[in-house]
């Protein structure tokens, strides 16, 4: 244990997380104060605009959060001012708006009319928002905060969350929660494909010991067959009901061990055996939930797991080129994709990531597209249903670090807080949340 007068670092972040609760009751109780300014009358509601307007976009997502959690109904106003969020005014939840930062506008119920018969004649929709999900973070317990983006916009956004790893999911923990996001973990066990840049380095040999230790403890032989059991459960989870969100390698790796059931598809320097003579042609495609046909990279020395992913062609055209665009969808007919997609710009920065995007050729037909580099093959986002549940994968690593490296520093979000790639993993966040109409693309 680590002597008490070295553990500063600890005590510091201790101690600004009571420095920041206290400021946050201060700045409470002086709003208070100051709520008897507050016009009385006509507020009837408050909306959260979304559009350009916004002083803080990825707040906003937590504020509508924080309502449904203290039992307010909240109706999101698809394509309605970037996806805008109305509610019963409440001056707790207007001085809750002020402490994060969030701009808000009292209107009547004339105004709130007013917007409901534009919504009614233009591409729009209102959704209902009834019950806060319940949300998990599927991650390793070594990681680094910063190293996944979900977990930055979560924990940026004020939206509460818990973590669980592969004991956790095997021993059935993932029935407790309504959504669930995949950190940018290696399904197949191959330990991300790092093996040809990092094998010497310590915290890659550490990284194998610790994930091998854990697959024994479990009660399988390799790292490859415990996660693929993982994948089987995860995918199980979806199918009765859960809600599954993943981006970059966590995409593409969940779908080769779904369809590698069955098969050794790793090296032997990874796992100390063979790979299955004739594995490509015993790969279970109808076990996907977005992605077949595709073709496995076997050789561990090269970075990457198939040919699903599309971050060579992003690599050509340069961070200054890079874009992807957002579909847009008959919000009436198509709110599912409509809620995922909602923004204040259509057209957004791409991003690097293991799995960057996907060949579009290899997206199953039944799979809904919401987003490509225009001209191209190259799929950026995409979604769907299995059974009674919904997956929604997206590519790349950090949508405001362009080429995010191994030991980075953190993205911080308070200089982002209006970043449309951010938006749309909150999107997903909120999504489950929704009264449910039936799809019908």
């Amino acid at each position: 244990m680590r002597p008490p007068d070295l553990d500063w670092r600890r005590h510091l972040r201790a101690g600004r997380r009571e420095l920041s609760r206290a400021w946050r009751h201060l700045a409470l109780a002086i709003l208070c104060l100051a709520a008897a300014s507050l016009p009385a009358a006509a507020n009837d509601f408050i909306l959260v605009p979304m559009d350009l307007k916004q002083t803080n976009h990825l707040k906003a997502y937590g504020l509508a959060y924080h309502m449904l959690v203290q039992g307010q109904q909240v109706e999101w106003l698809l394509n309605y001012r970037g996806g805008s969020f109305l509610a019963k005014s409440q001056r707790e939840m207007a001085l809750e708006a002020r402490i994060r930062g969030v701009s808000f506008e009292f209107v009547t119920n004339a105004d709130v009319s007013a917007i409901k018969a534009e919504i009614e004649r233009e591409n729009m929709e209102v959704v209902l928002l009834e019950k806060p999900p319940r949300l998990a973070v599927y991650t390793p317990p070594n990681t680094q905060p910063w190293d996944d983006a979900v977990t930055l916009a979560l924990t940026y956004a004020e939206i509460p969350f818990d973590k669980v790893y592969d004991r956790e999911v095997l021993a059935g923990w993932l029935d407790k929660y309504d959504w669930l996001h995949l950190h940018h973990e290696d399904f197949t066990g191959q330990y991300g494909k790092f093996f040809g840049a990092y094998r010497f380095e310590t915290w890659y040999q550490h990284d194998v010991e610790v994930n091998e230790a854990l697959a024994r403890d479990l009660g399988f032989s390799k790292v490859s067959e415990e996660k693929k059991a993982v994948a089987r459960a995860i995918a199980k989870y979806t199918a009765n009901g859960g809600f599954l969100f993943a981006m970059c390698s966590a995409t593409d790796t969940f779908e080769i061990a779904l369809a590698a059931e069955g098969v050794d598809i790793v090296a032997p320097e990874l796992d100390h055996d063979g790979i299955t003579p004739g594995f490509d042609k015993a790969l279970r495609f109808d076990r996907c939930f977005a992605l077949e046909n595709f073709t496995l990279v076997t050789n561990p020395l090269v970075y990457e797991f198939s040919n699903i992913d599309t971050s060579n062609y992003a690599r050509l055209r340069g961070p200054e080129a890079d874009y992807f665009t957002l579909f847009e969808f008959a919000a009436k007919h198509d709110p599912v994709p409509t809620m995922l997609t909602q923004s204040h710009v259509s057209v957004i920065n791409g991003f690097l990531g293991q799995t960057t995007g996907f060949r579009q050729g290899l997206v199953k037909k039944s799979v809904i597209l919401l987003a490509k580099v225009e001209g191209t093959e190259e799929v950026k986002y995409v979604h769907g249903n299995v059974g009674r549940g919904t997956f929604t994968f997206y590519g790349g690593h950090d949508p405001e670090d362009y080429q995010h490296q191994v030991g980075d520093p953190p993205t911080r979000l308070e200089l982002h807080v209006n970043s449309p790639g951010y938006r749309l993993i909150l999107n997903n966040v909120l999504f489950p949340a929704a009264r449910k109409k039936e799809q019908k693309t």
